[in-house]
């Protein structure tokens, strides 16, 4: 058995490099996308099961977005982004449970010049490369809302010189920004690893029957991590769109 933080390569040709979790992460792309062109393809007034079910997804995700903006506008306009963070992460959470993740792979000698097992498939958000570029373009996304909605004005509560308590609560906002990327990164990436690792470990020991529990668990667990990821951007959306005096007021 070997855990090891890092993706491992599966494809090298010179600068071209594919790791495993690069490969699952275009599986994601490719699925959702497909199933979307399907839907979208077969739109109609009485709809078929999968059209069913992704009306039941977005419904879902537009009602979640809506309980914290309380304003179906801004809903509307933030459900793009968050309903993708909450698919891909859920998709690749949930495709990493099938057999043949972490387990099928090629022997490939370590840098501790050790052979080991290096798995072909592996969750997109067991890698931090892939959940840190998830954190960046969320919190990117926050930026952006908030000029396209406040303007310059925007930019007063990390600019502030209307005092040292004002000029020191902006330094504050401005490290907090950097700090939801560390966040936001370090609990997708640190759950899912450590489940993995966890369903891993159970199944070395105790194969078949013992680990079925923690599948069930494992399940949950992808799906909260999902959602998560998902309703704290949409709560940063909002407060991006908030004024930095309506937030004194609140």
């Amino acid at each position: 058995m070997h855990i090891s933080l890092a993706a491992e390569k599966i494809i090298e040709s010179g600068p071209i490099v594919v790791t495993n979790t690069m490969l699952v992460t275009w599986i994601v792309i490719v699925l959702l996308v497909g199933l979307a062109l399907i839907v979208r393809a077969n739109l109609c007034q009485i709809p078929g099961k999968l059209q069913n079910i992704f009306e039941f997804a977005l419904e879902g995700i537009l009602g979640l977005i809506e309980s914290v903006t309380q304003d179906r506008r801004k809903a509307l306009m933030f459900l793009p982004l968050v309903a993708t963070f909450f698919l891909f992460i859920l998709v690749g959470n949930w495709l990493g449970l099938l057999p043949g993740f972490e387990s099928i792979g090629k022997f490939v000698v370590n840098h501790e010049g050790k052979t080991v097992l290096a798995p072909f498939l592996r969750p997109p958000a067991a890698d931090l490369n892939t959940t840190l570029a998830l954190a960046i373009v969320s919190v990117g996304a926050v930026q952006f809302v908030g000029i396209k909605s406040l303007g310059l004005s925007y930019f007063k509560k990390f600019i502030n010189f209307k005092g040292p308590i004002d000029f020191f609560v902006g330094v504050v906002e401005t490290i907090s920004e950097f700090a939801k990327i560390i966040s936001f990164s370090f609990r997708l990436f640190g759950n899912v690893f450590a489940g993995g690792v966890l369903l891993m470990v159970v199944t070395f020991l105790v194969p078949y029957i013992a680990s079925i529990p923690f599948y069930g668990m494992e399940l949950f667990v992808g799906f909260v991590q999902a959602l998560v990821f998902a309703m704290l951007t949409t709560v940063f959306l909002q407060m991006a769109t908030v004024g930095h005096e309506e937030h004194e007021g609140h």
